[in-house]
């Protein structure tokens, strides 16, 4: 108010100055203001008197007249209760089906009003109402705040040795030509990140058995390290009848067992995909700027190099593994011998 009051008092000095000069302009020019400044506030005081020296904020008072109704704000915060992962344009046109005209930018200003603008603050708002009365959750209501639970999203593949459990899957690299598609088969031991890869032109069981049967496996006895677990996506390559299928009489040949990740869950297997996502930054991308490839043969000969990089010279800083080569880390794991109770936590974990 004091501000006010002298902001008021030196544009009343303005006025009582250009009277006593007879010269807006020399006034203007003393008191800092231009004329048109000049001219409005001698508007504004003619009208209003003295109040209109009073500099006022802009703006609608009250309500803004444009504002939805109290039943639209009711619907809007009742369908952001049961459907908090729903954006703006989501509930906009969810509403419409029930006859509820508001646009997606009526939704947002309700949020902005409640706080309720980001995911996380209508998922505790969720939670908050879950604690004052009994309310059974819905399955998207249930995934999503594991989704968003820092404790769901810290959970990790817990090894205690090498060979433990090992994870598979198939990349595409992309479409060589002359050749066709061109698929990676990889492997990875989750212990050491121990990799091993092998490129291919179909994704077939067969080429998922040939990886492990040419290069894991007979790795694996070369250190005497039995491979207890195979962990593999719903991929028709690696899943099938158990009694006919080539990779699952494969493993029950070898007494190995296979275990698959959930449906439309690539993160449970979150040791290859990261590899896949490496290789592909650090190898493929780079050479195939570097190198016109005519065959297959001659990118399976610089994945071998890199696979050798990768394993014997790259450091990595992934959990446990305190910038360690896989190499060291899968001489490391063959020191602890898995117990009973260590097999049942890793399976557990996985």
């Amino acid at each position: 108010m004091i501000t006010e009051a002298k902001i008021a008092r030196r544009k009343l000095s303005l006025l009582q100055l250009a009277q006593d000069l007879n010269n807006v302009s020399r006034a203007c020019r003393l008191m800092g203001y231009s004329r048109q400044q000049f001219y409005e506030i001698r508007r504004n005081y003619q009208i209003y008197g003295a109040e209109g020296l009073i500099d006022r904020l802009p703006g609608a008072k009250g309500a803004h007249p444009n504002r939805v109704s109290e039943e639209v704000e009711k619907a809007i915060l009742e369908h952001s209760l049961e459907h908090p992962g729903h954006g703006c344009n989501r509930v906009s046109q969810e509403l419409a089906l029930k006859d509820i005209q508001v646009s997606s930018f009526g939704v947002r200003g309700v949020w902005m009003r409640h706080k309720l603008l980001l995911i996380h603050q209508r998922l505790s708002r969720m939670e908050n109402e879950i604690r004052e009365r009994s309310v059974t959750l819905t399955e998207e209501q249930i995934r999503l705040l594991e989704r968003f639970d820092p404790e769901f999203r810290d959970r990790h593949i817990v090894t205690v040795c090498t060979g433990e459990l090992v994870a598979v899957d198939t990349f595409y690299v992309g479409r060589l030509k002359g050749v066709g598609r061109v698929y990676l088969q990889a492997a990875i031991d989750c212990h050491s990140r121990y990799v091993w890869g092998r490129l291919y032109t179909t994704k077939m069981p067969v080429t998922a058995v040939h990886l492990l049967n040419n290069d894991v496996l007979p790795f694996f006895e070369e250190h005497d390290i039995p491979v207890r677990t195979i962990l593999s996506d719903n991929g028709s390559e690696y899943c099938g009848k158990e009694d006919s299928h080539p990779y699952e009489l494969f493993l029950q040949l070898e007494e190995i067992e296979h275990r698959t990740t959930k449906v439309a869950s690539p993160q449970t297997n979150g040791f290859v995909e990261r590899f896949l996502r490496t290789i592909l930054n650090e190898h493929f991308r780079v050479m195939g700027r570097k190198k016109f490839y005519e065959d297959v043969d001659e990118m399976q000969s610089d994945l071998d190099e890199y696979l050798l990089y990768y394993n014997t010279k790259r450091p990595h800083q992934g959990r446990n593994m305190n910038g360690m080569t896989p190499e060291q880390a899968f001489r490391k794991g063959t020191i602890k011998g898995p117990t009973e109770n260590n097999r049942k936590e890793v399976k557990k974990a996985a």
